[in-house]
This record gives structure tokens, C-alpha cells and sequence, in this order.
């Protein structure tokens, strides 16, 4: 049975929630979690489509800044993380061939990102905390401006986001390396260091007859590499936190501190450092190797080039933590080495990184041509196409010069930030959950092809579109987070704002096209107890 048997073994055919194993219901939740929470994202999206073309006198602009703050956090933490890691917490023990190291810790990352995202979000919307995603110091802790005890939640739902996240880590790099009970012992060390890639490294200089074997497959080896940076990720945003927890809670008992304590140009290193390890490091990582799975999994083939695949997914580990300084290559007050070193140099170097994964996937499908186009080759396509828009987009504004003009201009958001993750990252996650709806649902039939047309077709034009429109009118001059009264870039955001219209109504008929095809019983069934059985665990292994 090759790679592609292994997965696609089931008859399709009706939804039965009390037939799902744990793990099912598992992965499950955290896929229709994280599809609410985007259906939050699009909304609140449409909501400053709207506002960008005519504020609305219901929504004050204090409202809207803390939409503003909440919508790339509820669309990062909330969806894309509660999706991946629900997936990966399946696909790992999945292609090990052995249980999850602890179903009940995976189930506590579930509620914990869930409960975090509600309490930030619901922090925003009652108390208007709305220092914006960068959190530059010492705007978080600025009581002028803003609530202490909205922001005291605030941060406090991010702890809880990130505390998931951590037992997501814990359970991902045990799982690859224990010895389950009863079982042969494994050798950890040498799992680790295929996981980390230094096989795959090491084989490209030896002749094929000497080649070490790989312990750890590909896609796992990429979950393995992205968990890192996600690891470091968490314990910077969980510092941040605390160090604004500090100054919120000491305001609140009446023992104020001075902002000036902490460097404003450290503390901004600090925190581009770690949020740029999810989007330089976490999403490139993760996205290849996601890439890489879908591409066998469509084709039953084994992936082109696949030691220096697994090379080069180590040496964007690497480069994730080292790209930062793009974000800050306006600062006046950043050193120029860094700008230049960082900002330009090591960034571009992504374009290779990311370019080689583009082709190794493109090429794997083409092995096996003709191939039928079918909804997760359709939209892994469509991933592919994102990426290959918004890299070119992101390595252009890591350019010293072209900065100073594209710097906090709707460029920067629409053709780099929202065509990557709407199009690059989302249709790469949807053409994942496509094919694995089969088989989490025992080979439950989707309810109308005519309506996942639909979804590719108005996903894939509205996210182009939109960031397109939003590059236009920031190459005419509109920044971004800016309220304009008086409709100076009315053309493009009315643009913009139909093609967001499009996205959601993509999303709805998705949603709509699961649900059906699970049926409201089977949706509730999702989120019932299941008894948990450590011989059924096994048993989802070894079938």
C-alpha cells in the first residue's frame, strides 16, 4: 500500500458521529473552531471594508481601531491555529504509526485557544483595548488611551492562546520521540535529529549507496522544524505579556510604573523577533510541508528531490530568525547593519527557500500528470499561486528604498499580508481539509460539488482582487490603520470591499456545504465527550 493507499481506503458514504473514533472528534473540533473563528475574521474584515469607504456612524472610530486589533489575532490565533494544530495533532501519530502522547493535553490545547481567542476578542469589544497588533512600547500600557482592565483581558486571552500552544509543542515532540508502552524501545535522539533534518542535510553529500534512511517522513519533519519556531514564538509573546501584565496590574493597585524603564527600540526587536517567527517562520515552514504532503497524497508518488527538501526546510528554520529587521527598516532609531544585513539580504534569501518548495511541489504533481482535478488539487493550486504573489510582494518592500514609500501604505496589507494568508495560507489549509474530510468522517460524502466550485472560484478572485485593489490605493498614498472622512480612495476600497464580499460568500457556502454534509446532529456530535480508551487510541494506529 503506498503513501496515497494509506489515506484514501475508506468508501465514501453517510456521516456517523457515534461511529468516530477520539481522535476524530479531536481533529474535528478544532477544524470547526477554527472555522467559526475565520467566519469572525471575514466579518469584522467586511466591517473596515465597509468603514474604509464610508465610517459608519453606529461603529466610533474607538470601536473600530479595536476591530482593527482583534481581527489578524482571531484570524491567526483563533482559526489558522486551531485548524493546523488540530490537524497535525492527528497527521503526526497518523504517519508515525503510533498514539498521540496525550489525547487529553491535545484536547485542553483545543479549549485553551478557543476560550484565549474569546476572551481577547470579547476584551476588544466591551472595553475598545486598541494599541493594535504591533503593541509598540509603551502604547499597550498607556492608560491615557486606554482601559487597564480591557487590557488586563486582553493580554490575558493571548496567555491562555499561548498556553495551549505550548501543551501543542509539548505533545508534538513527544509524540515523535517516546516509546509507546509495550512497544520496542525507539531511538529517540536519532528521531530528533531526523525530525530537525540533519538527515536529509547530511545525505546531499554522501552517494546515494550511503544515504542515512529517513525515520521521520517528510511532512512530519516540516511540522517537527515549524514547531520549533512556534515554540519560540509562545515563550516571546508569553514574555511581552507578562511585561505588560505587569504595568496593567500595578496601575490598577495604584503603583504605576515608568514606561521609560524598558528600551522602546529593544522591546521593538524583541517583539518583531518573536511575531515574525509565525509569519517568516511558522507559516513558510508549516506551508511547505503541508505542500509536500498534499502533493504525495494527490499524486501517490514519493516527492521530488526529497533530500534537499528536507534541507531546505532546516535552513529556513535558520532564516526565520534571522528576518526580522524588515519590520523595522523605517525606524530611524534601528542600526543600519541590521536593515541591511537582516531587512534586505537574509529576507531575500526567502525568495530561494520558499521559491525551491514552490518547485518541488509543482514538479511532484507534474510527475504524475494527467491528473484529475479534484477540490484539494484545485485549491493547493490555488495556495500555490497565493505564495508565488505575495513573496515577490514581501521581498519587494524589504528593499531600503522602496520602503520609505511602500512603509504603512494599504500595499503592505493588501498584495503581501492578505494575499498571502487569504489565498497562499487559506486555500493551502482548505485544500487540507478537503482531503482529510474523508477520512476523519469515516468517507462522509460532501453534500454539493456544485457549491465547493463556488467556494474555490469566489475565494480565489475575491483574495486576489482585494489585495490587489488595497496594493493600488496604497501605491496612490492611503496608509493603512487610517480613517479617511472624505472618500479620497473610494475606487479601490469599493473594489476591494466586493471582492471581500466574495471571500464571504465563499466562506458561507463552505461552512454550509460541511455542515450539510454532516448534518446539525453530526456537528453537535463533534463536541459530545467520548470515552477515553487507550486501547481505542491504539487501535486508530494500527488500522
Amino acid at each position: 500500500m503506498n503513501f496515497k493507499d494509506t489515506f484514501m481506503n475508506g468508501e465514501q458514504g453517510l456521516f456517523k458521529p457515534a461511529t468516530l473514533t477520539p481522535m476524530q472528534k479531536l481533529v474535528l473540533r478544532f477544524v470547526v473552531i477554527g472555522l467559526i473563528y475565520y467566519g469572525f475574521a471575514v466579518i469584522e474584515g467586511m466591517i473596515m471594508r465597509i468603514y474604509q469607504i464610508q465610517p459608519i456612524s453606529a461603529i466610533p472610530d474607538y470601536q473600530y481601531f479595536a476591530i482593527l486589533t482583534a481581527h489578524p489575532l482571531v484570524g491567526i490565533f483563533g482559526s489558522t491555529y486551531s485548524i493546523v494544530f488540530g490537524a497535525f495533532l492527528f497527521l503526526v501519530p497518523f504517519l508515525m504509526k503510533k498514539p498521540l502522547w496525550s489525547y487529553k493535553l491535545a484536547n485542553w490545547t483545543c479549549i485553551l485557544i478557543g476560550t484565549g481567542t474569546l476572551t481577547f476578542w470579547l476584551a476588544g469589544f466591551f472595553t475598545h483595548y486598541a494599541p493594535l497588533y504591533t503593541l509598540y512600547w509603551p502604547l499597550p500600557a498607556d492608560f491615557s488611551q486606554f482601559n487597564p482592565l480591557g487590557g488586563t483581558f486582553f493580554v490575558l486571552g493571548i496567555a491562555l492562546v499561548m498556553l495551549g500552544t505550548v501543551f501543542f509543542v509539548i505533545n508534538i515532540f513527544k509524540t515523535i520521540l517516546y516509546t509507546p508502552e509495550g512497544w520496542e524501545k525507539q531511538p529517540s535522539k536519532a528521531l530528533f535529529l531526523s525530525a530537525m533534518g540533519l538527515s536529509g542535510m547530511t545525505n546531499l553529500f554522501r552517494k546515494k549507496e550511503n544515504q542515512k534512511e529517513h525515520l521521520v517522513s517528510l511532512p512530519v519533519a516540516a511540522i517537527a522544524r515549524g514547531t520549533v519556531d512556534t515554540a519560540l514564538n509562545a515563550g516571546i509573546i508569553l514574555f511581552t505579556g507578562v511585561l505588560i501584565l505587569v504595568y496593567l496590574i500595578g496601575h490598577q493597585i495604584g503603583f504605576d510604573l515608568k514606561n521609560s524603564a524598558v528600551d522602546a527600540l529593544l522591546y521593538k526587536n524583541w517583539f518583531w523577533w518573536g511575531l515574525d517567527l509565525i509569519a517568516d517562520g511558522l507559516v513558510l515552514i508549516f506551508v511547505a510541508g503541508t505542500w509536500y504532503l498534499l502533493a504525495m497524497l494527490i499524486t501517490g508518488k514519493d516527492l521530488f528531490m526529497q533530500n534537499i527538501a528536507r534541507a531546505a526546510l532546516l535552513l529556513e528554520l535558520v532564516v526565520s530568525w534571522t528576518v526580522w529587521s524588515h519590520h523595522l527598516m523605517s525606524d530611524q532609531a534601528q542600526p543600519g547593519f541590521l536593515k541591511v544585513a537582516s531587512g534586505e539580504m537574509v529576507t531575500a534569501f526567502e525568495l530561494i527557500t520558499q521559491g525551491l518548495a514552490f518547485f518541488i511541489t509543482l514538479a511532484t504533481l507534474w510527475s504524475a500528470r494527467p491528473l484529475k482535478m479534484t477540490n484539494p488539487l484545485k485549491f493547493l493550486l490555488g495556495g500555490l499561486l497565493g505564495f508565488a504573489l505575495a513573496v515577490p510582494a514581501g521581498i519587494m518592500q524589504a528593499d531600503l528604498g522602496l520602503n520609505r514609500i511602500l512603509h504603512n501604505t494599504q500595499w503592505i496589507i493588501g498584495p503581501h499580508v492578505h494575499v498571502a494568508i487569504l489565498v497562499g495560507l487559506t486555500m493551502t489549509l482548505y485544500s487540507a481539509i478537503y482531503i482529510l474530510f474523508p477520512i476523519v468522517t469515516n468517507g462522509a460524502k460532501l453534500y454539493s460539488q456544485k457549491l465547493a466550485n463556488f467556494h474555490f472560484w469566489a475565494h480565489l478572485i475575491g483574495g486576489i482582487g482585494m489585495g490587489a485593489f488595497m496594493g493600488m490605493a496604497g501605491l496612490k498614498g492611503m496608509l493603512r490603520r487610517t480613517i479617511y472622512l472624505h472618500g479620497e480612495f473610494n475606487l479601490y476600497m469599493i473594489l476591494a470591499g466586493i471582492c471581500g464580499t466574495l471571500l464571504l460568500l465563499a466562506f458561507l457556502a463552505f461552512f454550509y456545504n460541511i455542515v450539510m454534509s454532516v448534518g446539525l446532529k453530526g456537528v453537535i456530535g463533534i463536541f459530545t465527550p467520548s470515552k477515553l480508551d487507550e486501547k481505542v487510541l491504539v487501535s486508530e494506529v494500527e488500522k
